[in-house]
């Protein structure tokens, strides 16, 4: 066989070379390319939530270092197809003479094609085509060559030239199944849906693989439910589900889930529903696929508003441990719509947060919810304040006797969930212990075997009976998890008791006789004594808490009232639930709320009735008019479709008072400033104002009150833009305000000299700004500069600023004071820049008179 040259074209060396490519090189490397497609399909995991791919493939974006292949069959199967051609290729005369070289070049092309390899795949079905024009796998590589070109993104090339090869009319059976159904993947790319069914048809006829079939069949089903033929749909589902065990099972049980997606639930027949699922749920065949059953089934209950049971089948479905991510989230989304439903705000947020740890964070749908869940952690918060103060409110208003009774019977309750807890805990430890023990004694087994071996060969052993060499034995004392338990439940019993003689005898207490001990160490007794010992079940423990100071409940009921005013708005404007708006607002106006509140209360009840009741619409727009008839909230009712004046319009409230700010106008600003909070609560604008307030504070009453105000506007408005600006503030700017504090005179940079002056000026400080800008005038040193700088509300700054160092600085001001041209008496002081930074910041300029007494 050495003879058999590749390189002689006679009869014995052509068959040799062919015969040994096809039935030794090719069938191993077509053996790996059919296991590494059956591994494929078997890891692959199908989104039936989205139309499904043609053909099962390997994700092209996935990351494989140099030298990784995704799967090693499709590595073997390349190997052995170069291996063919290095070593059977006849290419003699330009002509190929070994007829097994174009099945060795298709192998190399999908080998590369799975291995998302797809130039290199394009170079060997191109290879294909240009050297046998006349091979009988030529349709096959031209439709491998489509595949290829699609997923290069070349639709559109790959579309023309599979219609080139269907008109031929020469192409059929497999291929023609084939090359229809990558028609069909390019066309679902390109969106051209219609198109796509036309070409699915063919594929789903001429098919001869029961699989390809069963797949073709849903995803023309798929495609009808997206152009919307509903009964074209259901009935081609209904095709996949009598294929029975020709279709594999997945493909049979969602085509069940997409017939129930069409369910009429008003005229649909429940009874024959209910019956078709319960079988499926029954059916052992159908147990992997219980997540999308159960899941089903949860919509179906969901829809009919019966909550508890769609929890029970949401609920059973997540227990499955569905590899649908998508499911999943399903399922925790749906569960916390119930819970938001029924008000159970905290247990829906955390199911939503669940919920978006399984989503996409680039799809509109994890936005949405992502935003839902933002505006739910302000009803979390607002409806715990309500809760706890209504609470607290109920128990201040209740007699001493009816507190009394009020947590004793609250005490009674405790008791009991404790004892329950008592009870499992115990059952649980003792369990755990028992496990503990029983592995342990089924592991030393075989230790103790060795043992006796040991014994009979006269070794002596140097661990406990039943010992182990990992320190462990089922033996009571040398096992440490039952030692640990004992002696927590011997102190549960006995207490600490000191080392001494006859300790069961003593006590502390004066007993008589061993039996009023055994009589005392009962369970019930000491159950007692230790209820007795817990000061959570003493009832003076609460009373102590209620507060009494009048100042206190009145802050109390402030915050429950504007709880409740922030929840009605948020229910109102960011979830339209407008029931729940408006039982929170009327809540609000029984619990007699401060006067700032009620009108804008009043305003959004109405708001909300024209919506929900028209009758009560109107009884609220009459007491908002006859009580209010001034108030801006009565012109817009009386002049719904007339624009509020200017003057009259928030935002341009606004920003006139923001431009008095820039202008330096703090002192008048402020009270402005104070008026609007109080007049626009409840107005989309006042966090802006709350906001330009939190700063005016910080420039007239100094860093605290700028701390003060940034944390009320980070925590009352959240997910408003000023409240994250705040909350940032507060993260990164505010520490660093905190940590200035005045330098040594060495580490100054400049120098000034001020004067501290009264808020309003009189005469003197006119005098003093005229003999100051004086001396300017005179030394003509254009570094110098004057300026007034506010303080706080009742004090100013005369500032001569621009001077180099403190020397400096006291030669000025000795000038000024002394020099019969100006002989200026004000007080006056030399402070360094960094220092003067400080004292704006901080309000702090009496703690620098006191650290620089001279």
């Amino acid at each position: 066989m050495v003879a058999c040259s590749v390189k002689k074209d006679k009869f014995i060396n052509r068959n040799f070379h062919a015969v040994t490519t096809e039935y030794n090189i090719l069938y191993n490397g077509n053996l790996a390319l059919d296991a590494g497609l059956e591994e494929l399909k078997t890891t692959y995991q199908d989104n039936f939530w989205e139309v499904l791919p043609i053909e099962r493939t390997t994700d092209k974006e996935q990351n494989i270092l140099p030298g990784q292949t995704k799967n090693a069959n499709f590595e073997r199967a390349e190997e052995k197809a170069v291996k063919a051609v290095q070593k059977h290729s006849m290419n003699i005369g330009g002509t190929e003479r070994n007829p097994q070289m174009d099945e060795a070049y298709l192998l190399l092309a999908k080998a590369r094609y799975y291995d998302n390899r797809f130039i290199p795949a394009l170079e060997a079905l191109n290879y294909i085509l240009y050297k046998y024009p006349k091979s009988d796998r030529i349709y096959h590589a031209k439709v491998w060559r489509e595949k290829v070109n699609i997923r290069l993104n070349s639709e559109e090339l790959a579309i023309k030239n599979l219609k080139k090869l269907l008109e031929s009319q020469k192409i059929e059976g497999q291929d023609l199944a084939d090359a229809n159904a990558m028609l069909t993947q390019a066309y679902i790319n390109l969106e051209a849906i219609d198109s796509a069914i036309t070409t699915v048809k063919v594929a789903k006829n001429e098919t001869k693989s029961k699989e390809e079939k069963a797949r073709y069949t849903f995803i023309l089903g798929q495609l009808y439910e997206k152009m919307n033929y509903k009964d074209s749909a259901f009935a081609t589902f209904q095709e996949v589900i009598e294929m029975k065990r020709k279709s594999p099972r997945q493909y049979v049980i969602h085509a069940h889930a997409e017939q129930a997606k069409q369910f009429d639930y008003e005229k649909g027949d429940t009874i024959a529903f209910l019956e078709k699922f319960n079988k499926l749920l029954a059916d052992r065949e159908n147990r992997p696929y219980l997540d999308v059953l159960n899941h089903q089934m949860g919509i179906f209950y969901d829809n009919f508003k019966k909550d508890s049971t769609a929890k029970v089948y949401y609920n059973k479905s997540l227990r499955t441990l569905s590899q649908d991510r998508y499911l999943s989230a399903s399922n925790y989304r749906n569960i916390a719509e119930i819970n938001f439903r029924n008000a159970e705000y905290k247990l829906a947020g955390m199911y939503y947060d669940s919920t978006l740890t399984r989503l996409d964070e680039r799809t509109r749908e994890y936005r949405k919810i992502k935003k839902k869940r933002d505006n739910l952690a302000d009803v979390i918060l607002y409806e715990d304040i309500a809760t706890r103060n209504d609470s607290i409110l109920h128990v201040v208003s209740l007699t001493d006797k009816e507190k009394i009774g009020y947590y004793e019977s609250y005490i009674e309750k405790l008791k009991v969930q404790d004892e329950i807890k008592a009870k499992l805990a115990k059952e649980q430890a003792e369990k755990e212990a028992n496990i503990k023990a029983n592995s342990v004694a089924n592991s030393d087994v075989s230790g103790n075997r060795k043992n006796t071996s040991d014994k009979v060969l006269g070794t002596a052993s140097l661990l406990p009976p039943g010992g182990s060499t990992n320190g462990q034995s089922a033996f009571y004392f040398y096992n440490p998890v039952t030692v640990s338990y004992g002696k927590t439940e011997f102190q549960k019993k006995w207490g600490k008791i000191e080392l001494k003689d006859n300790w069961r005898l003593s006590s502390s207490k004066d007993k008589t006789s061993f039996k009023d001990d055994e009589e005392e160490l009962t369970d019930e007794g000491e159950q007692k004594d230790s209820i007795a010992e817990n000061p959570l079940y003493n009832v003076a423990y609460y009373l102590d808490q209620i507060p009494e100071d009048s100042k206190v409940i009145d802050s109390i009921a402030k915050e429950r009232n504007m709880a409740y005013y922030q929840l009605g708005l948020i229910y109102k404007e960011k979830f339209k639930e407008y029931k729940l708006a408006a039982n929170r607002l009327e809540t609000l106006l029984k619990n007699k709320p401060e006067e700032r509140l009620i009108l804008p209360a009043k305003y959004n009840l109405y708001k909300i009735y024209e919506i929900i009741d028209p009758a009560k619409a109107a009884t609220m727009k009459d007491q908002i008019l006859s009580e209010y008839p001034e108030s801006r909230y009565a012109e817009i009712i009386k002049n719904p479709t007339e624009v509020l004046a200017d003057e009259d319009n928030p935002e341009s409230v606004y920003k006139s008072v923001y431009n008095e700010v820039q202008e330096g106008k703090l002192r008048e600003s402020y009270p402005a400033l104070v008026q609007k909070v109080d007049e626009y609560v409840g107005d989309d604008a006042l966090p802006k104002f709350e906001m330009l307030k939190a700063v005016v504070s910080g420039r007239l009453f100094g860093l605290e009150e700028y701390k003060k105000g940034l944390n009320f506007v980070a925590l009352t408005y959240p997910n408003t833009e000023e409240g994250k600006e705040s909350e940032a503030l507060l993260q990164k700017n505010i520490p660093k305000l905190e940590q200035l504090k005045f330098v040594k005179d060495e580490e100054a940079s400049g120098w000034k000299i001020i004067f501290p002056v009264k808020y309003p000026a009189d005469k003197s400080q006119e005098k003093l700004l005229q003999t100051v800008k004086k001396y300017i005038d005179n030394t003509q040193n254009s570094n110098l500069k004057l300026s007034v700088d506010i303080y706080d509300m009742g004090n100013d700054f005369v500032i001569l600023h621009g001077l180099q160092s403190k020397q400096t600085a006291k030669s000025v001001l000795s000038l000024l004071r002394d020099y019969k041209e100006y002989k200026i008496k004000d007080e006056a002081y030399c402070i360094s820049s960094e220092d003067y930074t400080v004292i704006q910041i901080k309000k702090a300029f009496a703690e620098w008179l006191q650290e620089h007494k001279e």
